[in-house]
């Protein structure tokens, strides 16, 4: 029964098969839709986390399509449970936050230059989207971080935060900002939801892109007595009318699983390997990934160097239904080079005759999206052809 799970739930995050969302720009609005959001990250050792996890679910996927989806009003940026890439039918669902925000009630964004702030905007409305560098101009002197670090920019980021700017382009990790009222489309629902809507929107999002949800899950990083109280009251009234059912399982927490989804029977290429962002949405939720699928995994970059066990930027590698093992990976994009840097293998059961080609060939793809077609893979090559009972090999 676990392993019906673990396909429902790979099913859902739509990493069985690559055509579930549709292809090229279509599909990459089809999957941000579905799954409900996709976590923005900075790092750059392989191609950043929106980019990698979207690659994973979209034939054709081409980083330039988040910026034209911005720009056609079909998605937007803002704070999922980090910052992300989000449908533009939810919009709604960010203006609890925003409000928060602007009425002081989050302390991160208290005691913000208002003078600065209307500043800012006063320029964006008069000259149009503006980066960070073109607000910088005139405003600090050599060798000074006062505009970048300090009072700029959190005025800059709680006008983002409180909803009166978006980021209307993205190249890299630089944002242009315009007002909220030049990148909303016309007619958009902006009524604040209720309590209650606000749980039973947390409730569907995660049950949709999930199949299978915890309890912790379902208010992962969100806080407070109210809406756990409202989110109980949803997922009371799911399971009166059929619409989940509870799994009860001694090892792991419970967990809630989606009825119909369960009966559909969905396949999964058991010979198929993924290499996944550390965060993509199918991991992310740490304690779920452990009980369900057996898989104890950290990222390493945030620990110091002599902690590492797996690497700095070590992915998850997934293979059919399961999680078995670990690979850290750098594009050298200077040189176009996707060196591998250590592999860590956990399932010794492997049938390495099958799993070791499916992965090169994953690699060799993954090296391609990374634009770093030379392939540095002699640590793959050093694993492959040690004793069946030795899984693990590192530089």
């Amino acid at each position: 029964m676990m392993s019906q799970w673990r396909r429902l739930a790979l099913s859902k995050q739509g990493l069985a098969s690559q055509q579930q969302f549709g292809a090229d720009l279509s599909g990459t609005r089809s999957a941000i839709k579905h799954l409900g959001y996709v976590q923005i990250d900075t790092l750059s050792v392989v191609e950043r986390a929106h980019h990698h996890v979207l690659w994973n679910r979209v034939a054709g996927y081409d980083p330039l399509h988040l910026n034209q989806l911005i720009a056609d009003q079909h998605i937007f940026e803002y704070w999922y449970h980090a910052a992300s890439y989000l449908p533009m039918c939810d919009y709604r669902y960010a203006l609890p936050r925003m409000t928060s925000i602007r009425n002081g009630e989050n302390r991160y964004y208290t005691n913000v230059d208002e003078h600065l702030m209307n500043e800012i905007l006063a320029r964006v409305s008069a000259e149009g989207a503006l980066r960070m560098r073109d607000l910088d101009k005139g405003n600090k002197r050599k060798g000074d971080t006062w505009w970048n670090q300090g009072p700029g920019r959190r005025a800059l980021d709680k006008l983002f935060m409180q909803g009166d700017l978006m980021v209307c382009e993205r190249n890299g990790m630089e944002k242009a900002y315009d007002l909220a009222e030049r990148c909303l489309p016309e007619g958009i629902d902006l009524s604040v939801p209720t309590l209650n809507e606000y749980a039973a929107y947390l409730f569907d999002t995660t049950l949709r892109a999930h199949g299978v949800v915890t309890w912790k899950q379902l208010l992962h990083l969100k806080t407070g007595k109210p809406l756990r109280d409202a989110m109980r009251a949803v997922l009371d009234e799911r399971i009166e009318t059929g619409l989940v059912s509870t799994l009860a399982n001694a090892d792991a927490p419970t967990a809630y699983v989606d009825i119909k989804a369960l009966e559909q029977a969905p396949t999964i290429n058991d010979g198929a390997v993924k290499v996944l962002s550390p965060f993509d949405n199918a991991v992310i939720h740490r304690d779920r990934l452990s009980a369900l699928f057996g898989f104890d995994y950290r990222i390493e970059c945030y620990v110091s160097a002599p902690k590492r066990v797996f690497g700095y930027f070590c992915l998850p590698i997934l293979y059919g239904d399961k999680f078995v093992g670990r690979i850290d990976c750098k594009a050298h994009r200077a040189d176009q080079r996707f060196e591998i840097l250590s592999l860590n293998l956990e399932d010794g059961t492997l049938d390495r005759d099958q799993f070791f080609p499916a992965l090169s060939d994953e690699l060799q793809r993954f090296a391609d999206f990374n634009k770093c077609p030379l392939l540095d893979a002699s640590v793959i090559d050093a694993a492959r052809h040690r004793p069946s009972g030795t899984v693990s090999t590192c530089r």
